[in-house]
């Protein structure tokens, strides 16, 4: 593993994944593990992993494309160069939100039976608008996922069910729901609630942050907290937890915020966890499920309540 990278190395990274994506199209998504003070260890390597879960792509590309990946690999020697002048000249801050603006909310029961949920236009989803991901349903008061779930392929069981609030939403958000679910403690399943912030859906990207409990309270169950960064399969974690205080149980009230670069989760008023990202500085709030290793079973576990909060 890396040693622990400055911001700027990061974005510089990313910079050059973005470069060299039309000539590996798989090359999109790294691993990256940060504690609660901000400091960044990522690998470089063609991983996404969430909890214990883990998938690699291939990466090739043909001959005709070689002075382009000469090209590309010249421009990372140079950003390197010039990175590390800027680390001993001085360091070159990150971008940073400001808050502003007035505040908003949005609080709901569910009250709806919808298929994905709108609620007359307040949600977007997954498969509806972003294409490539899986959309969030309502009963009256429970809202669950409808990821097909089971063994399938890497990558394609990244199709998170995902929802988010419509609008124009501060920058310090905060996004708490009440967990609902009936589920017994099983750790051959992966299911999960998910909370989003700073989040965008459009056809065939995604972008934000994730904040995920496992549906759960074995001393394997976890709470991570993960970057979105666009296509199908490309994210990032960017802190992981694993006991049974980290997951969630039936009446639990989970809650996460981001102000700044800092995100804070918090179950039943407790803090657990905390992270640090500086990447995306707007976006809007909303809910996700995650499902793995079972089939019809994304009922047993969800929200029957929902506020979010911006400024």
């Amino acid at each position: 593993m890396r040693q622990p990278a400055t911001p700027c190395v990061l974005c510089l990274t990313r910079t050059l994944i973005r470069s060299l994506s039309p000539i590996f199209p798989n090359l999109r998504s790294f691993t990256q593990e940060g504690d609660g003070d901000g400091q960044t260890a990522d690998r470089f390597q063609r991983t996404v992993m969430k909890g214990e879960r883990m998938s690699r792509s291939t990466v090739t590309a043909g001959t005709k494309r070689s002075h382009a990946v000469i090209r590309s690999i010249t421009l990372l020697g140079t950003a390197l160069l010039v990175c590390h002048v800027a680390t001993r000249c001085g360091s070159v801050p990150p971008a940073v939100s400001a808050s502003g603006g007035s505040t908003r909310t949005y609080t709901t029961n569910f009250p709806l039976t919808e298929n994905p949920i709108s609620e007359g236009g307040k949600w977007i989803n997954g498969r509806k608008h972003g294409l490539d991901w899986t959309d969030v349903r309502t009963t009256s008061g429970f809202a669950f996922g409808t990821e097909i779930g089971g063994d399938r392929p890497e990558l394609q069981q990244y199709d998170d069910s995902t929802a988010l609030l419509t609008g124009t939403w501060g920058p310090d958000q905060t996004a708490q729901a009440t967990v609902h679910r009936v589920n017994k403690n099983n750790d051959s399943i992966y299911q999960e609630v998910e909370l989003r912030l700073r989040s965008a859906l459009s056809p065939h990207n995604a972008t934000g942050y994730e904040v995920m409990f496992r549906c759960s309270k074995s001393a394997n169950a976890y709470c991570n907290i993960a970057r979105w960064d666009g296509i199908l399969g490309a994210w990032m974690m960017l802190k992981e937890t694993k006991g049974s205080q980290y997951g969630v149980a039936d009446g639990d009230l989970v809650k996460a915020s981001i102000t700044g670069q800092v995100i804070t989760v918090y179950i039943n008023g407790v803090q657990i966890v905390q992270a640090r990202d500086y990447l995306f500085t707007s976006g809007n709030p909303g809910i996700g499920f995650y499902l793995e290793k079972a089939t019809g079973v994304n009922d047993e576990c969800g929200f029957s309540s929902f506020t979010a909060t911006s400024r």
